[in-house]
């Protein structure tokens, strides 16, 4: 299993990344300006360029861009799963209920707002994970009834995502079977409609 993010390489890339940069700006500071600068002064960059790095994984703004490049050159890759998606939860009598979601994920985490006509579920845990090249989603999940008289209850599923690596325009899916500790089952299907995530999804 491999996920998305593994920190112990994420913690060992960073270091690296903010001491080789570090070191650039420190030699193109000193090209610019055609001096010896201290190299003291390098210590005062470094902080700087933690922070760009930090906040090209964290923020969707920065990240998306390079993801969606880095995504074209090796299909392989995690999908950007940001958007709108559309479809249905298939209860255990056969019966299916229409479902909108908003995904919103980053190089370091992921969240899934799902909602129907009945309740909405909010995201305990998500793990964006390959395995054996099958790109997958774990998510634990908190749903909330519209009916006040009926208690909240924990759910978990094991997402598929589809047509991850298809190099056309055919939209992402995501399927699986979700199991609740109601001791209900049934499965959940998706289509990405939107890439878009400031859109509104709630039935209510």
């Amino acid at each position: 299993m491999f996920r998305i993010i593994n920190f112990t390489y994420l913690l060992r890339y960073v270091a690296i990344a903010t001491t080789a940069l570090s070191v650039f700006a420190y030699l193109g500071a000193e090209k610019v300006m055609q001096s010896d600068i201290p190299i003291v002064r390098l210590l005062s960059v470094a902080p700087w360029v933690v922070l760009v790095v930090i906040l090209t994984m964290t923020t969707n703004f920065i990240s998306r861009p390079i993801w969606r490049l880095l995504k074209r050159l090796n299909p392989s890759l995690y999908p950007d799963l940001n958007g709108t998606w559309e479809g249905e939860i298939i209860l255990e009598d056969g019966k299916a209920i229409p479902a909108r979601a908003v995904i919103r994920q980053n190089l370091v985490q992921a969240q899934i707002d799902l909602h129907t006509k009945t309740s909405k579920s909010l995201t305990l845990e998500t793990t964006p994970v390959i395995e054996a090249g099958q790109c997958k989603i774990y998510y634990t999940y908190r749903s909330q009834p519209s009916n006040v008289k009926w208690p909240s209850y924990t759910g978990s599923t094991i997402l598929d995502v589809r047509n991850s690596a298809l190099k056309n325009a055919k939209p992402l899916e995501l399927s699986g079977y979700y199991f609740t500790d109601r001791k209900t089952c049934g499965r959940i299907s998706l289509k990405q409609t939107s890439t878009k995530t400031d859109v509104e999804v709630s039935y209510y």
